[in-house]
Order: C-alpha cells, then sequence, then structure tokens
C-alpha cells in the first residue's frame, strides 16, 4: 500500500469514528441548538483540536506508555468517565429549567466556553487514544516521511473539526432550534442520560481491565 492510501485509509477510518454517535456528537448537537451558530462552530474546533492532540501522542509513542504502564491507562479512563457523568446529571437536573421566556431571543454565550468545554469532552474518552494508535498502526508504514508527520495533524484536525462543523451548520438554523425549545426537557434528559451511561460503562471498564 502505498502512502497516499495508506493516509487516505487512515483519514476514512477516522472520518468513521467521528461519524459515530457518542459524546462529542451530543456535545456539538446540543451546543448548536442550544446556543448560537458561533458556539457550535467553537465546539467543532475544539473536537478537532482534540483529535489532533490525539494524533500527535500516538505519533509521539503513548500507545506504546499506556500499553506498558496500565495504572495510567486506568487513571485516564476513569478521569474520563467521571468527567462524563458529570456533563450528564449537569444536563439533567439542567432540563426543566428554560433557556429563554418563550419569544425571548437565546441569551448570548461565550465560543471559548463552547470550544473549551468541547475539549475536554473530546479528551475525556481515553479510548480515543486506543483508537487512533490501532488505525495509525494498521494504516502507516514505519518509516513515515517527516514532512507527513507535520503535515498529518493538519488532515485529521480538517476530518473531525469537518464534520462536525457540517453538524453544527445544521443544527444551528431557526427550525431545529425551535424543535429543541418546544422539547428541551425532554431532549436534554435523553442526551444527560446517554452521556452519563457512556461515563459509567467506560468506569466499568476501566475498573474491569485494573
Amino acid at each position: 500500500m502505498n502512502l497516499f492510501l495508506s493516509i487516505a485509509t487512515l483519514l476514512g477510518a477516522l472520518a468513521i469514528g467521528a461519524i459515530s454517535p457518542g459524546p462529542s456528537f451530543v456535545f456539538v448537537a446540543r451546543t448548536s441548538v442550544a446556543g448560537s451558530r458561533a458556539e457550535g462552530l467553537a465546539a467543532a474546533a475544539g473536537m478537532g483540536i482534540g483529535g489532533v492532540i490525539f494524533a500527535i501522542l500516538v505519533m509521539l509513542g503513548l500507545q506504546a506508555l499506556l500499553g506498558t504502564f496500565g495504572w495510567l491507562f486506568f487513571a485516564l479512563k476513569a478521569a474520563g468517565a467521571l468527567y462524563l457523568i458529570y456533563l450528564g446529571i449537569t444536563l439533567w437536573k439542567g432540563a426543566g429549567r428554560p433557556l429563554v421566556e418563550e419569544g425571548e431571543p437565546l441569551p448570548s454565550r461565550s465560543a471559548g466556553s463552547a470550544f473549551l468545554r468541547a475539549l475536554l469532552t473530546q479528551l475525556s474518552n481515553p479510548k480515543a487514544v486506543v483508537v487512533y494508535g490501532s488505525i495509525f498502526a494498521a494504516l502507516l508504514p514505519p518509516n513515515l516521511p517527516h514532512s507527513v508527520s507535520l503535515f498529518l495533524p493538519l488532515l485529521v484536525f480538517i476530518v473531525e473539526a469537518g464534520w462536525y462543523s457540517i453538524v453544527a451548520l445544521a443544527l444551528s438554523s431557526a427550525s431545529p432550534r425551535r424543535a429543541y425549545l418546544s422539547c428541551k426537557t425532554t431532549i436534554d434528559r435523553v442526551a444527560g442520560g446517554v452521556l452519563g451511561l457512556l461515563g459509567l460503562k467506560l468506569l466499568a471498564s476501566a475498573r474491569s481491565s485494573h
């Protein structure tokens, strides 16, 4: 398999992983619908930076490090699980509170805050390190040219941020926003429940592997 085909296959595999539903999708979708388009796009950028961090760490050998020090992987999984549970509880508790009074515009929020929360959500799932490590190990040649190593994180950002930007643009329009506001309690509780269950599943996985 030549280098170009290897990289194209790798990016395709990462795109499939990004499209698959998970805590990152839940966060960007809710941020885009409940907040502003700027917030949604900032969250998409946060997801992209998270992917870049994972890609760089894997290329630097974190995958091998986690395999050698099992306690470190356990700590990362536990921390990620607790953060997801925290997000789920926060969403669930705030589900009954209206964002705004009926007929009023949504309040102004911070795109910077959306970016940081998205980045934390992306990084809180340590299984992504394993996914990135497996894909990179399987599809990249061992002697990767230095120029490609520098360029690859940018391609990862384009894949991750590109998909979530599509989600943000689609869900920040008027119709999805009205639908969300009319069903906010149910949607937030479902989203909070999904995040909480994902966190509990990850925590159980961490305990069983320790």
